[in-house]
């Protein structure tokens, strides 16, 4: 099954989107921006105009960091979940 979507401009909505897409090249993501499109982006559900974004801003080195960080987060809580659950079985 196939789905086909139907996008109309108006006149706003193509300055709305104009606006929104220098707003975006010349303003960095902040901090909960770039943690958000992270865990976005590891889950797999990151939009595409956050992504358009994120590789516009020109830093990416800051996505780089967060998402190694986020990486080494989720093995350590994994690491400690199986040493908790094994704790609790007796072995």
């Amino acid at each position: 099954m196939e789905y086909c979507t139907l996008r109309i401009k108006t006149p706003a909505a193509g300055l709305r989107e104009q606006n929104s897409m220098t707003e975006a090249k010349t303003s960095r993501p902040g901090l909960a921006a770039t943690v958000g499109s992270v865990l976005a982006a590891a889950f797999g559900v990151q939009s595409s105009r956050n992504r358009e974004r994120d590789f516009s801003s020109g830093a990416p080195y800051r996505f780089v960091i967060a998402g190694l960080l986020g990486t080494a987060l989720f093995v350590l809580a994994m690491y400690a979940i199986v040493k908790l659950v094994l704790h609790a079985a007796g072995r």
